[in-house]
């Protein structure tokens, strides 16, 4: 081909432009350093309102995003169903209340409240008592319909069922279905006083590990802890040892099924507001002919966003993303469904992301996939959405709070990024928001998917703070 002035400098600007996206060679060198290879990686950084992104990196690569998929699960939740939207959990009673007995059946119905503390769940429970009921005659009925109840396995994931970050969603989830173990170390009488929070009975401390000297190290390793899980009972034994250094600790673990959690939580409960209840627990819907006798609201969908996204809570992000199906589909939610109405939601603000592959929309799964340039096209349309506040006040700020609160401490960029994380064994990935010294503000994502992905951290800080010093 003959070159002509014009031909020279169309090739000139092409190799500009390629030089003005390629990844930075900072960002770049401390990727290598760690020996992540930077086929494994997905970037794109651009400044909000700018035509073309500042660099970018195999954009358009689906990539595992881990817990960053939460972003697309709680932008569509706020624009979805509103800031201020509130779950609502309710009680029945299938039969009249006389001298306050009820001969029939009590009725939980729950509409996936995804944060029914323990706390919240004793306000039912009073709330319940209050109507002068005393007596419960019949059975504890949960109608948990409101969701599809589609298979679920705990341990599929990674082989770790008894992690809170397994629980499955439920219609009906209290408390995140999880018991908290605390250790307490008595150095006068060399014992470990071990208690568990909620103190339900169907969850039984078989032994408790005897107080030893040294360091708190590897503390859970220590204590052999072995834990059985039969549904509707458990028992926890504990035959190590506990370092006195180690202080009071607590240990979360996920027992009984749901409807065994509620029933416990439920019957203990009732006993300390002086109800009597001897009946068990079993599924069922609400009857057209029961009487709704109290109800329980939630806390506003901003609030629980904060939560998915600061803290990174897998099972609330799971309960969102099932309550996105009754959007657009009558109950029961099912994860096909919530998947199409996102798939809607996006089309409506004309962003296609053929590569979109959501799963249960907390990020907690192998089959999630999102692009980077998705990714960050998703942050400009929060940015410019009239949930905007909401969304960024949502993500974690760093060196101050949720899952970056002890990262960039010692940068320029700290308190001036909003960021979500996320981490899966092979993956990390960060996303959000870097507002500059001179008030512009640029959207950051990267992905890394790598067996190596675990030394990635400070590449990804790196990246961050190079775009918050080039914010100039």
């Amino acid at each position: 081909m003959r070159l002509t002035a014009g031909n020279v400098l169309c090739c000139a600007l092409l190799l500009a432009d390629q030089a003005f996206a390629a990844l930075p060679q900072p960002i770049a060198r401390a990727f290598l350093a760690e020996h992540i290879p930077l086929a494994s990686i997905a970037a794109y950084v651009q400044e909000v309102g700018a035509p073309k992104p500042l660099f970018t990196h195999q954009p358009t690569r689906p990539m595992n995003p881990a817990s960053t998929m939460k972003l697309v699960t709680t932008f569509a939740g706020l624009e979805l169903l509103g800031p201020d939207y509130q779950w609502t959990t309710e009680a029945y009673i299938d039969g009249p209340i006389v001298a306050g007995v009820l001969a029939g059946d009590l009725v939980l119905k729950g509409h996936g409240d995804p944060k029914i503390t323990a706390e919240q769940f004793h306000e039912l429970v009073t709330r319940i008592r209050a109507t002068g009921l005393s007596v419960i005659r019949g059975d504890l009925v949960l109608d948990r319909t409101w969701f599809a109840a589609e298979a679920y396995d705990p341990a599929a994931f990674d082989g770790e069922p008894l992690r809170p970050y397994n629980v499955g969603p439920d219609a009906l989830a209290v408390n995140f279905k999880s018991v908290r173990f605390v250790f307490a170390p008595d150095v006068a009488r060399d014992t470990v006083e071990v208690r568990v929070e909620p103190p339900i009975a169907g969850v039984t401390i078989r032994g408790a590990p005897s107080l030893g000297p040294g360091d708190c190290g590897d503390w859970h390793a220590a204590l052999q802890a072995e834990f059985v899980d039969r549904a509707d009972r458990a028992e926890a034994s504990f035959r190590g040892r506990y370092p006195t250094g180690c202080g009071e600790r607590d240990w979360y673990v996920a027992l009984l099924d749901h409807p065994h959690y509620v029933l416990n939580l439920f019957s203990r409960t009732w006993a300390d507001l002086g109800g009597t209840f001897g009946g068990t627990v079993r599924d069922g819907r609400t009857p057209t002919s029961a009487t709704r006798i109290a109800t329980l609201d939630s806390t506003p969908l901003h609030d629980a966003v904060r939560d998915i996204n600061k803290l990174s809570n897998n099972l609330m992000a799971r309960q969102l993303f099932l309550t996105l199906a009754t959007t657009a589909y009558p109950p029961p939610a099912t994860t096909a469904h919530a998947a199409e109405a996102v798939a809607r939601w996006l089309a409506g603000h004309k962003l296609r992301f053929p590569e979109l592959v959501m799963v249960n929309g907390s990020g907690l799964s192998r089959r999630e996939r999102i692009a980077a340039q998705s990714m960050a096209r998703l942050l400009i349309a929060a940015d410019a959405s009239s949930v905007r506040s909401e969304y960024i006040s949502s993500l974690a700020v760093a060196a101050t709070d949720g899952t970056v609160g002890k990262r960039f401490t010692n940068d320029d960029v700290a308190e001036q990024a909003f960021l979500k994380t996320g981490t899966l064994e092979g993956v990390r990935a960060i996303a959000g928001y870097v507002f500059g010294p001179t008030g512009r503000r640029f959207v950051v994502v990267c992905f890394v998917n790598h067996p190596n992905a675990s030394r990635a951290q400070h590449p990804l800080d790196v990246l961050v703070q190079w775009v918050y010093d080039n914010a100039q």
